[in-house]
């Protein structure tokens, strides 16, 4: 072997080594989640759940960061400038990676290039519920109730280009009907706060609190936005089976890191994730919680990357029909 080839192996070797180490030995020291939004909600609570079950996993303290602040961005660009390690990773609703990019001139952070999916691990449909006092007792009624009133029926929709907001919008566009949303800075809890009071006559909502509140009789539920009925609410029928064929529109949860971070250490991390997504305990709490579990939580992550590429032209299109492109 001549000298320059030895001193090009010597090359790669230098170059290689520090990476290959650190996925060797990973973790050796705290994991930190980063969850762009306050304490207490669906997101967060969950990633405390399996937050607690992968320290267990991986003999390392997994520690919850929450860092709210402009709608889920502020987290999701500290993590996006973070170290590519495997120790600082983002629990993204569906919103960081595709609502907001539509939304803003100018995002402080690419969700395609400066992250690397690990794990989709649930879904979050809504549910449609309207004021007890109304007489409306499905969404065919709810559709022709709207339709007699063209721009005088007022919904909930929470943030202006949340979920619930844009879901509102898909329901309009498919339904044929004009609806007047109604937005609140305090988000989704007050906006079904006023429903449940006859404020507003109707609202799109977590299943998961609304569930809670259907026991006063002051709501009703019609429906649930995903393809399949919610568990936690097994006697809700999906829109799709009742008068909007088709209807299909849920948020979701993934779990993920900085561009750059070893394929080695996103591999651990997806058995690890697997296996603690398959677990009934989990299973049944993300279903207690109104949530719906997807089953495939580890695919390859080229078909991640696929998805959420997917994913953002699809929202894309609905913020599109909002006249809200590019409105932050």
């Amino acid at each position: 072997m001549n000298f320059a080839r030895l001193m090009l192996l010597g090359l790669i070797s230098f170059v290689v080594a520090p990476s290959a180490i650190a996925a060797e030995s990973y973790p050796n020291h705290p994991i930190k989640l980063v969850v762009p939004l306050g304490a207490g909600g669906s997101v967060d609570i969950l990633a405390r759940s399996y937050g607690a079950e992968l320290a267990k996993r991986l003999g390392q303290p997994v520690v919850i960061e929450n860092k709210p602040g402009g709608g889920t961005l502020v987290g999701a660009e500290y993590v996006a400038h973070a170290a590519p390690d495997g120790y600082t990773l983002l629990v993204a609703p569906s919103g960081t990676l595709t609502i907001e990019v539509a939304l803003h001139k100018k995002l402080p952070y690419d969700p395609l290039k400066d992250f690397v999916p690990i794990a989709l691990y649930v879904k979050l449909p809504s549910v449609l519920v309207v004021n007890s006092s109304l007489p409306i007792n499905s969404v065919a009624q709810l559709i022709a109730y709207v339709k007699a009133r063209p721009g005088k029926v007022s919904y909930a929709a929470s943030t202006v280009g949340g979920v619930y907001h844009l879901t509102g919008e898909i329901f309009k566009h498919e339904a044929g009907i004009n609806m007047v949303p109604v937005f609140y800075r305090e988000g989704g809890t007050a906006a079904l706060d006023d429903v449940l009071s006859g404020i507003l006559p109707l609202g799109f909502a977590d299943p998961g609190i609304a569930r809670s509140l259907l026991a006063t009789q002051k709501i009703r539920a019609l429906g649930v936005t995903s393809s399949v009925r919610v568990p936690a609410m097994p006697n809700v029928p999906t829109i799709a089976a009742s008068g909007l064929p088709g209807f299909d529109v849920v948020s979701w949860h993934m779990l993920l890191a900085p561009a750059g971070t070893p394929p080695a250490i996103v591999e651990r991390l997806q058995r690890a994730l697997k296996a603690i997504f398959a677990e009934p305990e989990q299973q049944q709490r993300m279903r207690g919680m109104g949530l719906i579990p997807i089953d495939k939580t580890t695919p390859a992550v080229p078909e991640l990357r696929s998805f959420i590429a997917s994913e953002i032209a699809r929202w894309g299109k609905v913020v599109q029909q909002a006249g809200l492109t590019g409105s932050l």
